[in-house]
């Protein structure tokens, strides 16, 4: 026990857990525990069951049991197996490309902005191409954000302007010129068949036809967007899953700060 919060060490767990031959942990150490979930195109029956568990174990579950199985409709049907993982990792050699910011308050990042910039940051966003979803660039930008989070559009340093949704790549970038914006922020909900890489793919190369890519910090953020792809697609960062606005912000403020000190 330290400053009133608990640090977890290997120390804490059973003496048998090794790093390095990783496994999920159910009821004790090793286990291997997991459930597992998936639907397959075959009327739900004795048959299915069966394909459901072989399948299962294809995967690396010893002895898997199908805890659970319903029809979703006549040709369709939906499958939970519990099981143990015969497969391990090697945790200690696992190394992810994130984003190494400290997540600021509002009011911090504001005064952040005030002392190192100097002036409002101007962020454009948009849902691009067909993603007819909000709610991922509407969490980040509009005032009231998400989940206590307040959107950029409530910071006194960022002036944020939301195009919405269904926005085409020639468009947002036309806009982003107009509004003489710092960052462009794009959300992609749509994954199905890889067509937010696709979409995003296409957004880099028209910047770079146009030779504006570096005049702008572009980040995207999607339930499949990670640091690691964003960077792949010639994007300057990527948030996914459980990131809000102040980590965007954050973000935003160091970097343009680290690019206005290298520059000078």
């Amino acid at each position: 026990m330290s400053s009133g919060r608990y640090s977890v060490t290997k120390a804490d767990f059973d003496k048998t857990l090794d790093l390095t031959h990783l496994k999920p942990y159910g009821d004790t150490m090793n286990d291997g525990k997991v459930q597992i979930s998936f639907t397959l195109p075959v009327p739900d029956s004795e048959n299915a069951v069966e394909a459901a568990r072989q399948l299962a174990m294809k995967m690396g579950l010893v002895e898997p049991t199908v805890a659970h199985h319903a029809p979703l409709d006549k040709s369709f049907s939906f499958f939970v197996i519990y099981g143990s993982l015969s497969h391990t990792i090697d945790y200690t050699q696992i190394q992810v490309n994130i984003i190494d910011v400290s997540r600021m308050s509002m009011d911090e990042t504001d005064l952040f902005i005030q002392q190192n910039l100097g002036r409002k940051i101007r962020v454009i966003g948009a849902s691009t191409g067909t993603d007819a979803h909000t709610v991922g660039i509407d969490a980040i930008m509009n005032l009231k954000g998400y989940a206590g989070h307040y959107g950029l559009e409530r910071y006194k340093m960022i002036e944020a302007l939301n195009l919405g949704s269904q926005v085409t790549n020639e468009d947002f970038i036309r806009k982003a010129v107009e509004f003489n914006a710092d960052v462009l922020l794009v959300s992609q909900t749509v994954t199905q068949k890889n067509v937010h890489v696709q979409n995003l793919t296409e957004l880099v190369e028209l910047l770079e036809a146009e030779r504006l890519r570096k005049r702008f910090l572009l980040i995207i953020g999607g339930p499949r967007i990670s640091h690691e792809l964003a960077k792949e697609l010639g994007c300057d960062a990527g948030f996914g899953p459980g990131k809000y606005a102040d980590d965007v912000a954050s973000y935003i403020c160091t970097e343009l700060a680290a690019r206005k000190h290298q520059s000078s």
